[in-house]
């Protein structure tokens, strides 16, 4: 079957799909408008291919006559495809991307003009940060920012422009952007992670973290998604009453994908293979009009740009396709929200992946020496992983349909866990020849069996292991991968390090075999890290209680679950791990806590000029309706009349109680805004919208909702949810 190919130009202008050219093969598409290693290998020079790729593969700096070979190149690669424009592509802290087109014009005098791009302009530019979030990083009259290549993801072209993606900082060098802190993490779980696969193989000179994520998202018809100014304003419908049928019958999940959205898919796929996005899959999610596309794992940091990429992708093609993609976490009441699965994994230059069982008791060593420090990691780490996943958005959907809870705890199923149990019952201490051969060959050489019937899932657990690799599900579907990322390489790197430091320790002090010296750490990282691990299900009472009692967190309001984010402990680990400065994080955690008071802020707003200028007046406009009726029926019947309008009458005094109670509680509901807004601390504001304000979202939705059940269809200014999340 052919796949439509798209012209550049006329893909900017006009965002029609014009035919080109027939391609068979979706790998024949795939990369097509990367700058990726293929192109490189054509249009740059051996010196400039030689730089650029040890740049890429041992972080080697690329000296200024390298940038200017490598910027012609590109210029001429990319206007040989139709390209005018560049732009250095970055992530700021606002959670999307960011661009400034530059065109590759140039005026050089006497009424002449040439296309020029160089070395300088590659390697940094100087866009304003001036209104991009800093966390107090900077005074507001410092606009100045700096965007820097970063060749290890490769440039690429979409429309008509050469993005290149950068890192993004200010004046002074601190982070603005979610990237630095990233790579900063890779590179630290690097150093950690091979040092420690020395202990295995002396020829393991690099380790990579491998990054494969699953984007959950809602398909609505644009008009209808346009026609709810909720929607259009927050992401998420703040009122409407569910739908008789919503996803109780289970038969939208893996059904047969509607036309229209198929449509959509391929031509959004089409895309991502021209972008070097790999995608795989596709299909029908839980809720109606719920789908989810997944790539390829690749290099974390790859991904994260892929993922960046695809969600504003993907809203560009849904609307050539009159479609609103809908990425909010909870989009809607009482059906599944969208999720991001980080499925996460280390790997090593020499093509082991690290989670993965070997062939060997010594491959399958190392196996376990990686699963059990992960496992350290989240148990004394289970704090900052919460507070990764939080946010307005997100809070909605943790704890209910499918999603995990605020509480985090690792699923690695049952077999796995009695492994674990027969390595914490090895004895302490020096081990015996016999004790040495029973614990490789019938603990340690038996896991690969283990694995291949150890497929179950556990969909409440917040972080399960699923075979090969670990799969982070408390992600949100609008979070920037590079966040969980960073923080689940760092603390993985740290307690790598501590691992070796405890390892090295027993092995020259107390004169261990290197082998012992690591069963015996182990043994102790499995008995402290043991509360950590839950099989059961996640959403009950009694795990609740359980968790405490293992002094688990339960923190489900996200204003409570950052306060860790400046903790000394972490605020000491990002330093150790040079990830970022005690300003940096700081910084963060400001914006993110300033971002949850927007948000509710926005919400409170919307919902209030929802309630008031359009339920309110919809209700009492029927209400006359039935009031006039009621008149005529007094008429006709006389002093009799209530008899045969007994029902209207009731109708008439619920809807009295329910306009009232909106106006009620809208006004309650500003009082405790304004309160708010007044508070100049910016963690009490945060907790006076979370406390104070939100509460109110629920409630005047409540009488919204029951109100759409009484007044008359043709009259709701709304679309219902029975059209949003039906129409095909």
């Amino acid at each position: 079957m052919a796949i439509l190919r798209f012209n550049a130009v006329e893909k900017a202008e006009s965002r029609k799909p014009v035919f080109i050219e027939e391609v068979k093969k979706r790998s024949e598409l795939f990369g097509a408008n990367v700058f990726n290693e293929n192109a490189m290998r054509q249009y740059l020079t051996r010196d400039a291919f030689v730089g650029v790729m040890s740049a890429i593969e041992h972080g080697k700096k690329i000296d200024r006559k390298i940038a200017d070979q490598v910027s012609s190149a590109m210029k001429e690669w990319a206007m040989g495809k139709g390209v005018t424009h560049y732009t250095h592509w970055f992530q700021p802290l606002t959670g999307g991307t960011a661009e400034k087109h530059d065109a590759f014009f140039e005026t050089i005098g006497n009424g002449m003009a040439v296309e020029k791009f160089e070395g300088n302009q590659l390697v940094q530019q100087e866009p304003d940060a001036s209104s991009f979030p800093h966390g107090g990083i900077r005074n507001t009259f410092e606009a100045r920012g700096y965007t820097a290549w970063d060749p290890t993801s490769p440039a690429f072209i979409y429309g008509t422009t050469l993005c290149i993606p950068t890192i993004f900082v200010s004046y002074r060098g601190e982070a603005l952007d979610y990237k630095t802190p990233l790579l900063r993490a890779l590179n630290a779980v690097d150093t950690a992670a091979t040092a420690i696969c020395k202990y295995f193989d002396k020829n393991v000179k690099k380790v990579s973290s491998s990054l494969g994520w699953e984007q959950e998202y809602f398909l609505i018809d644009k008009a209808l998604a346009a026609s709810r100014p909720d929607l259009a304003l927050t992401g998420r419908t703040l009122l409407g009453h569910s739908s008789a049928k919503g996803q109780q019958l289970d038969d939208h999940y893996f059904g047969s994908i509607p036309s229209r959205a198929l449509n959509f898919m391929r031509d959004l796929e089409t895309e991502c293979m021209l972008l070097g996005i790999p995608v795989k899959t596709r299909h029908n999610e839980v809720a109606p009009n719920q789908f989810e596309l997944a790539p390829i794992y690749e290099e974390a940091n790859l991904a994260v740009d892929h993922n960046s990429l695809l969600m504003d992708v993907m809203g560009r093609v849904a609307s050539r396709h009159n479609f609103k993609v809908l990425l909010h976490e909870k989009p809607f009441a009482g059906v599944n929200g969208s999720g991001k699965h980080n499925n996460w994994s280390l790997s090593t230059d020499t093509g082991v992946n690290l989670l993965g069982p070997g062939k060997t008791p010594m491959s399958n060593l190392q196996f376990l020496t990686f699963f059990i420090n992960t496992i350290k990691a989240v148990h004394d780490n289970e704090e900052l992983l919460r507070a990764v996943t939080a946010s307005a958005s997100n809070d909605y959907r943790l704890g209910a349909n499918e999603a995990p809870p605020a509480i985090i705890s690792v699923f690695i199923g049952q077999q796995l866990s009695e492994v674990l149990e027969e390595l914490e019952g090895v004895t302490d201490g020096k081990l015996s020849p016999e004790e040495k051969t029973d614990l490789k060959l019938n603990v340690v050489g038996k896991i690969p069996d283990v694995l291949l019937d150890n497929t179950d899932r556990n969909r409440t657990s917040p972080f399960a292991f699923t075979g090969n690799k670990f799969e982070f599900r408390a992600v949100g579907s609008t979070a920037n991968c590079a966040n969980p990322m960073t923080v689940l390489n760092t603390i993985v790197a740290k307690q790598l390090k501590d691992f070796k430091i405890e390892v090295d320790k027993l092995i020259d002090g107390k004169n261990f075999k290197k082998d012992e010296a690591i069963f015996n750490v182990l043994r102790e990282y499995i008995k402290s890290s043991r509360n950590i691990l839950f099989e059961g299900n996640g959403y009950g009472v009694e795990w609740e209680k359980e968790a405490k009692k293992r002094g688990l967190s339960n923190n489900i309001k996200t204003p409570d679950a950052l306060k860790v984010k400046i903790s000394d402990k972490v605020l000491s680990m990002y330093e150790e791990m040079g990830v970022m400065s005690k300003v940096e994080t700081k910084a963060r955690y400001e914006i993110e806590v300033e971002e949850y008071t927007m948000r509710i802020q926005i919400e409170s707003r919307v919902l209030g000029d929802i309630a008031g200028n359009h339920v309110v007046p919809t209700a009492v406009f029927y209400q006359n309706m039935l009031i006039e009726n009621v008149s005529g029926l007094k008429t006709i019947f006389g002093n009799d009349f209530e008899a045969h309008a007994k029902e209207q009458i009731k109708l008439i005094k619920r809807i009295s109680e329910h306009i009232e109670g909106i106006h009620y509680k809208i006004d309650k509901m500003i009082n405790a805004r304004k309160k708010a807004n007044k508070i100049q601390n910016h963690e009490e504001r945060a907790s006076a919208y979370c406390n104070k304000v939100k509460p109110f979202l629920d409630e005047i939705r409540y009488h919204c909702d029951k109100l759409e059940l009484m007044v008359d269809d043709k009259l709701w200014p709304l679309t219902k949810y029975r059209e949003l999340l039906f129409t095909r």
